[in-house]
C-alpha cells in the first residue's frame, strides 16, 4: 500500500498547461496509491505546452461542473502561463478552488498556478513561492512571498518551476497524509 492509498486528488487545467507540472505530480501522486484526476472546463483532452512549444495531450477525467469538492483530499493546480491565466478568469474553477481552501483540503500550485491563489483571495496572509515574475502580484495580493524550492502554509503548497517538482510532489503527500488543515483567518 502507497502513502496515499484511498485518497483521491484532482489536478484541475486546461490547455496550456506547463508539460511537466502536470504529468510530474500526476504519475508520482498515481505511484504513491493516491487516485488522481484531471478536471478541466474542456472535455476530451487538454494540450500541454512543453517548454517553447505544443507539448502532448492529456485526458480530461471530469468536467468541471461535474467535480464535487467533498469527494478529495487536495487539488493541484500546474502551471504555464496560460493555463492559470485562462482559469483565472473561470468563476467555477475559482470557486471550486475556494471550496477546497474553506474545507481545509490541500491546495497546491506551482511556477505561475499561484496566480489562481491571487484570485480566489486563498494567497493573503499566507507564505508562498512561485515563478519569479509572480512575486510581486503576490505581494501586492498580501502575500508573503519567499524564492524557496517548496513553501507550505497550513496546507498551501507552492513551488517555484519545473526543477522544484520533485519537493512539490513530496510536500504534497505529506500534507495530504496529515488530512485536514484547520486555517486561521488572513
Amino acid at each position: 500500500m502507497g502513502a496515499l492509498t484511498g485518497k483521491n486528488i484532482l489536478i484541475l487545467a486546461t490547455n496550456g498547461f506547463e508539460q511537466s507540472e502536470l504529468e510530474v505530480p500526476l504519475a508520482k501522486l498515481k505511484e504513491a496509491g493516491a487516485t488522481v484526476q484531471v478536471a478541466s472546463p474542456e472535455s476530451g483532452e487538454i494540450k500541454g505546452w512543453d517548454k517553447k512549444d505544443w507539448g502532448r495531450a492529456v485526458k480530461v477525467d471530469k468536467a468541471l461542473d461535474a467535480i464535487d469538492a467533498t469527494a478529495y483530499d487536495a487539488i493541484v493546480l500546474p502551471g504555464g502561463q496560460m493555463n492559470p491565466d485562462t482559469l483565472r478568469g473561470n468563476d467555477k474553477a475559482l470557486s471550486l478552488i475556494k471550496t477546497f481552501f474553506d474545507q481545509g483540503k490541500v491546495v497546491a500550485a506551482v511556477c505561475h498556478g499561484p496566480w489562481l491563489l491571487i484570485d480566489t483571495g486563498i494567497a493573503k496572509g499566507r507564505k508562498v513561492t512561485s515563478w519569479p515574475t509572480l512575486k510581486q502580484d503576490l505581494l501586492n495580493a498580501g502575500a508573503n512571498w519567499q524564492d524557496a524550492e517548496v513553501i507550505t502554509d497550513e496546507g498551501i503548497v507552492t513551488s517555484r518551476k519545473p526543477d522544484d517538482l520533485p519537493a512539490f510532489v513530496a510536500k504534497i503527500i505529506e500534507e495530504v497524509r496529515e488530512g485536514r488543515h484547520d486555517r486561521k483567518a488572513a
